[in-house]
């Protein structure tokens, strides 16, 4: 167990915006930095709006008048540029004095111009684990679908990523989805060297027929890993379809934040491309610690 779960020398990182999920991540994030004993960083990400049109109007204007309208849609591009960033400002503020009063936390602050997954891709060197929403400020809800800057950041970035759910409180108790694979033991032995989930009730849950030895064998080395580094894990093999069987034992066993390989193998693989993947994080209405 030499792969710990994060980088001992970073910081946590939460990308917040004007969504409804702006408190839970702000405050998963405090949770996490307290955990961790790690600084903790707010960022919101200002993506760069549409320019304004450069069609040629010369059939449908004067000279002056076609220059008069570039130089007023130039003006309110630059408004808005303006009062996107002053809206940041007030956000990360407001998160920040939240997150001091209530968690005595002294999150830094900082805006970005770009797309989010960029943004986080280049600060990643000094990031320990990530935070982020399911969806952002211009998702619709509506269709149940996860946050498309989600799906991007993903994509993206090798730390861990911690997905909030809309509403935050306290985890006590997770759950490991494992399915035996390359990626979900490194994800235990991730665990298992971390102090972010140290303390926590323990869940293990493979998916698949109970009666094979193979995967009997594959969970009692995960036991063995978990207990060895002071987790009493509740371990079993239930059958069915992944995302449904987690999906239904998230509620049944009371968890409180889902730990995934975001790599796997068999019926819990792939990335947020995944069909489990994107059921998973569109169903449980917990946070979710997908690793790499």
């Amino acid at each position: 167990m030499n792969t710990p779960l994060i980088h001992a020398d970073g910081r946590v990182l939460a990308a917040i915006d004007a969504s409804v999920y702006a408190r839970s991540v702000a405050e998963l994030a405090a949770w996490a930095a307290l955990r961790l004993a790690a600084p903790l960083e707010l960022l919101h990400a200002i993506e760069r709006g549409a320019k304004p049109p450069t069609a040629d109007l010369s059939g449908n204007l004067s000279l002056g008048g076609q220059e008069d309208l570039l130089a007023q849609l130039a003006d309110l591009d630059e408004q808005r540029a303006r009062l996107a960033q002053e809206q940041g400002r007030v956000l990360l503020e407001q998160s920040r004095a939240h997150l001091a009063q209530a968690f005595g936390v002294e999150a830094q602050v900082r805006q970005r111009h770009g797309d989010l997954a960029d943004s986080l891709l280049a600060l990643e060197p000094d990031v320990r684990v990530f935070v982020v929403g399911k969806r952002g400020e211009h998702a619709n809800f509506d269709t149940g679908r996860l946050g498309g800057q989600l799906e991007h950041v993903l994509r993206a970035v090798h730390r861990p990523v911690l997905v909030a759910s809309r509403a935050f409180k306290p985890p006590q108790r997770f759950l490991i989805a494992f399915d035996g694979g390359a990626t979900t033991r490194r994800c235990v032995e991730m665990v298992c060297a971390s102090p972010l989930l140290k303390g926590l009730a323990c869940d293990l849950l493979m998916v698949g027929e109970p009666g094979q030895t193979a995967l009997h064998e594959q969970l009692a080395w995960a036991v063995a890993q978990l207990d060895s580094a002071g987790f009493k894990a509740t371990a079993g093999i239930e059958p069915g379809h992944a995302e449904a069987v987690i999906a239904r034992e998230v509620g049944a066993r009371g968890i409180d934040l889902l730990v995934m390989g975001a790599y796997g193998h068999s019926r819990i693989r792939t990335m947020i491309l995944g069909s489990t993947t994107t059921q998973v994080l569109r169903s449980c209405p917990i946070p979710v610690l997908l690793l790499r």
